[in-house]
């Protein structure tokens, strides 16, 4: 142990906090993910529908064959690009104009440019206009890509919106 630290537990034979602190830096990511659900207030009961997650990680490691660090720092790895996906997305949709909001809620709907412009009483060279700004605002290349990326939102605050 770094700095002649001794080990101190308490009568429930857990670390103490400030022991806690210096042995995590030798605990594996496992033994960390198992020690902080142990010790959580309502551990294993995060929903209803879900089992701890200490188990579900294992078993995942288990079917995977893999290292039980290595299955968390992936899942890390993943969830961090999800959030900043997420984040990106946000901040492309933040930065539309309202008028863009609402021809990108309708083209994610699948209207046409015709169709768009005529929901929205402006020309179809309008709306192509505001497409293009749209598609570089999030840097896609199309409009099927802009539906992709937008697939799951809720955008009909905008798309009702404008067709009324």
């Amino acid at each position: 142990m770094r700095g002649g630290g001794i080990l101190v537990f308490n009568t429930e034979n857990t670390l103490d906090n400030r022991t806690n602190i210096l042995y995590n830096e030798r605990m594996t990511l496992w033994q960390q993910l198992r020690h902080s659900v142990k010790d959580s207030p309502g551990a294993g009961a995060y929903d209803a529908g879900s089992t701890d997650l200490a188990g579900e990680v294992m078993a995942l490691a288990q079917r995977e064959r893999r290292e039980p660090d290595e299955v968390i720092l992936s899942l890390l790895r993943q969830a961090l690009k999800e959030r900043r996906v997420a984040a990106r997305t946000r901040k492309s949709w933040d930065s539309l104009s309202p008028r863009e909001k609402q021809v990108a809620a309708l083209i994610c709907r699948g209207l046409t440019s015709r169709q768009t412009a005529a929901k929205l009483f402006i020309s179809p060279e309008t709306v192509k206009t505001h497409v293009r700004h749209i598609l570089r605002k999030f840097r896609l290349n199309s409009r099927i890509d802009l539906r992709k990326h937008l697939h799951g939102w809720d955008l009909s605050a905008w798309a009702d919106e404008a067709l009324h």
